[in-house]
This record gives structure tokens, sequence and C-alpha cells, in this order.
């Protein structure tokens, strides 16, 4: 059995999942039969990756083959911003279902608290370039994801992106009838979250990484930022214990008891990232290791830093 978290709604969480962010099409369904052979049970997925009937594919040709059940598997998506205003939601919802082909995810996260113009493009600009605001309030946006838990078409809901004042916010909110289930934020080494990770947890809201190794294959990605795959300390420690720096940048929130999805479309990766399990970072290694902390985010969110609902601009 995968080592899982449990959520406030009682479900377990495998604390390693396949990420599936820039996992083209034509690469994402071999790559979910992959990780599905391989042990994964944890899926992350999006509306926004634009590849979620090529994850259903992949899911599906394993259930199919009899390798897994659909309980077996624990699914997450995320709504995307420009289905904020409550009435949008559960179309958006339900067209995630409809392309993975399943009747219910196990998690369906708000994918940022910022809510965007509706419309078919995923990023309608003004002409400073940034997102042009849809007035909507997440809490309203809230209200509407908790409707679909009981219309079970999700099992839990959780947020992404979101700082302590917003998480805070949906916790304070009058009426509230579910309290996040995840909050799903970039976490590594370079930025450890430590303020925002203890707060989740006091409030028994469990945490995923995404970006565990620094997504080095992000588009914006400039040769002078630092790489954490690169970094010589994170390369000792790997050596000292016979594994990858991937590895070990994995084993580092399963020792926080955070969540961490990471992704790859190439098999030996794939299997090299799960294989986590069998070893521990001593106490010396991790405090190197958060020590290397700068507050370096792979993923500024720059296309939203005027939007009412911008998270980052608070300590945490």
């Amino acid at each position: 059995m995968i080592p899982a978290v449990t959520l406030n709604n009682g479900a377990k969480m495998p604390i390693v999942g396949l990420g599936t962010w820039r996992a083209e099409q034509g690469k994402v369904t071999e790559a979910v039969k992959e990780a599905i052979s391989a042990g994964y049970r944890h899926i992350d997925g999006a509306y926004v990756y634009q590849n979620e009937e090529e994850v259903g594919a992949g899911v599906h040709t394993m259930m199919d083959q009899g390798v897994v059940k659909r309980e077996d598997l624990f699914i997450v998506s995320k709504l995307w911003c420009t289905f904020h205003l409550p009435s949008l939601v559960r179309k958006a919802c339900e067209k995630t279902l409809s392309d993975l082909k399943l009747d219910y995810l196990d998690l369906y996260l708000m994918h940022f608290p910022i809510g965007i113009k509706p419309g078919d493009e995923l990023f309608p600009l003004d002409e400073d370039g940034q997102v042009i605001s849809d007035g909507s309030n997440f809490l309203d946006t809230w209200k509407a994801m908790e409707e679909l838990v009981d219309a079970g078409l999700v099992k839990a809901i959780g947020i992404s992106n979101f700082n302590k004042e917003q998480t805070e916010a949906i916790l304070n909110m009058p009426g509230l009838k579910y309290k996040p289930a995840n909050n799903q934020i970039e976490c590594h080494p370079f930025l450890i979250q430590e303020k925002l990770i203890s707060y989740c947890h006091s409030k028994g809201i469990s945490v995923t990484a995404y970006s565990p190794l620094g997504s080095p294959d992000r588009p914006w990605a400039s040769s002078e930022e630092p790489s954490l795959l690169e970094e010589p300390k994170i390369k000792a420690i790997a050596t000292k214990y016979n594994k990858t720096p991937a590895q070990v940048l994995i084993r580092f929130h399963i020792q926080r008891n955070v969540i961490v999805i990471a992704k790859s479309v190439t098999a030996h990766r794939i299997k090299e990232n799960f294989q986590v399990f069998d070893f521990a970072l001593s106490e010396d290694d991790m405090k190197v290791m958060l020590n290397l902390n700068k507050n370096w985010r792979g993923f500024p969110i720059l296309w939203a830093s005027k939007h009412k609902d911008f998270p980052l601009n608070s300590e945490y």
C-alpha cells in the first residue's frame, strides 16, 4: 500500500501522484498507463491542461485490463478561472467528467482564487497583458462547488494557489458546508512554504506540493534561474542515499506529510519518481534542504498580478 494522507472527508489520498501539466497529447495516455503499472494510484489533472480526454483514456485502459478498479484510484481535477461565475461551475465539472469518462472525481480544486472573464479563451488578456476579471467572488464560487459534492459529482473539494487570508475567508464563510480538503501550492526547497503548510495542517486542510522539482520544463524558464536538480547540496544528499536528486526532492515532501505530484512522460522517470518509499532522509538532511529556502517561485502568476484576488502579495 502507498502511504496516504487522510482528508477531512475521511478519504485517503495517496501521498505521491502523477502530474499531467505539459504532458502533451499523444504522450499523456501512455504516461498514465505507465504510472498505474508502476503503482501510482493518484493522478492529478486540470481542465486548463487540455489533455483530460487522454488522461481518461489511460485510466480506462488500465481499468479495462483489470489492473485497477475505479475505487482504487484517486483522481484530481481543477476548476479553471473562466468558470468562476456560480452558474458555470457545474458545467465545467461535467465537461471534465465527460472528458475523463468518469462518474465522479475524488477531489476537485479551485485552480486559482482568481475569476477570469468567461469564454473560449483560457487567458483573456487586456492591453497590459493582465487577465480580465469576471468580477466574481471566490466565496460564491466555493458555494457552487459545494453543490457538486451534494450532487455526487465530486467526493471532496479543495483550493489551489490560495494564501492564508483567502483560505481563512472560506473557513469563516457564513453557512460553510464543506471545508477545503486540500490546498495545492508550489513547494520545494527553494520555496518551503513553512507558514502556509503549518496553517493549513492546523485547520485540517491537507497540502499538495506542485512543481517539486522546480518545473524545469516550464516554458518561461530562463538559464539564470536557480535549478533544484543541479543544486550541489541536493546532489550530495542524493549521492549519500544512492538516490537521484528527483527522488530526494520528492521524499522531502513525504517527510513533511505533504502530498506531492511529480510530472513526467518518460517511463523510467515515472518509475523512478515513485521509488521513494524505501529510504528516509535524516533530520540533518531535511534541515539542509529547508535551509535552501529563498522564496523563489517558478510560478509567479504574473498574468494576474493586478487582479483583486492575486494571492502572492501577502507574506504567506
